[in-house]
């Protein structure tokens, strides 16, 4: 089995804005995230793994608009930073749900855990006006753009 495809991604590419996303070797395991014992021992800091976080981004001529689903989180519970000037980084954690020894678990299909995800951003974009908001839970990170100026077009008469 080659493993140069694998290995041979998008990610590669300097100018790839999804260059410094976190690559999970593990998201298309099925893990499971049992709120018991059993799971500290895999997991000794108590989380069953990084969860695997969508987030969509476009562009509009004002703007580049991030939109992160994230269920059942407060806006408590997400950081959204601005790493060495360009790199967005939107973070937090799903936390399991309280065990009770009475409690019999049948199906556990829910996520727990810690979630990172790193996005290089443009040249063009303003970082002193992001904004993030959070609705629904529903995370939406606004990068405003810098305005091009189009150039000035000069007519030059020509003479003879």
């Amino acid at each position: 089995m080659s493993l140069t495809p694998f290995f041979s991604s998008r990610r590669n590419n300097i100018f790839d804005p999804f260059s410094l996303d976190m690559w999970d070797p593990f998201k298309d395991f099925p893990f499971p995230s049992f709120p018991s014992s059993s799971s500290s021992s895999l997991f000794p800091d108590g989380n069953s793994a990084y969860v695997n976080t969508r987030i969509d981004w476009k562009e509009t001529p004002q703007s580049h608009i991030f939109k992160a689903d994230l269920p059942g989180l407060r806006k408590e519970e997400v950081k959204v930073e601005i790493e060495d000037n360009n790199v967005l980084q939107i973070s937090g954690e799903k936390h399991v749900e309280k065990e009770d020894k009475n409690d019999t678990w049948h199906r556990v299909e829910r996520s727990s855990g810690k979630f990172l995800r790193r996005f290089r951003l443009p040249e063009n974009a303003k970082m002193d006006q992001i904004k993030a908001s959070m609705e629904n839970g529903v995370l939406t990170v606004t990068v405003p753009k810098v305005e091009v100026k189009k150039p000035e077009v000069k007519s030059i008469e020509i003479s003879g």
